[in-house]
């Protein structure tokens, strides 16, 4: 959060808000619906045991949480370096009535990493290791 704001600084960007607090109180309670241009999730804890996967940020009704406080529009953008949960991932967004995939029709529901996406430590530290990285972006329509 410290590298944010120093970054934000830097950079004299005014129309930034930043929250350390828990996204479903959030959205919930601080936030309307329909009040976001895009959301940004990337490498969210994999919770790799599947007794743990209960546990996953990307769930059903989180997504239909996020879906209906983007705008129409917004977007919402994903990134993950494990594979089984970028395909839960793509499962639970593509099962979300209020997105529709970005991705080209016919292709495997992944987008190639956007431009304007950071290279985070922990994509990094996927990467040293061998692993993918898949992002996802989705609209709300």
């Amino acid at each position: 959060m410290g590298a944010l704001l120093k970054l934000v600084g830097e950079q004299g960007l005014e129309n930034i808000r930043i929250l350390r607090h828990d996204a479903v109180e959030v959205l919930d309670h601080m936030l309307g619906e329909s009040s976001l241009d895009g959301v940004h999730i990337f490498f969210p804890d994999p919770w790799h045991k599947s007794r743990h996967h209960k546990r996953r940020l990307i769930q059903p009704a989180f997504v239909n949480r996020l879906a209906r406080h983007l705008k129409p529009g917004g977007y919402l953008h994903l990134a993950t370096d494990w594979e089984p949960y970028a395909h839960q991932m793509l499962e639970v967004l593509s099962a979300e009535p209020l997105l529709q995939n970005t991705a080209e029709a016919g292709g495997t529901g992944f987008v190639p990493q956007p431009s304007y996406r950071p290279l985070t430590k922990f994509e990094n530290r996927g990467l040293k290791l061998g692993h993918g990285v898949w992002d996802l972006v989705f609209r709300r329509v």
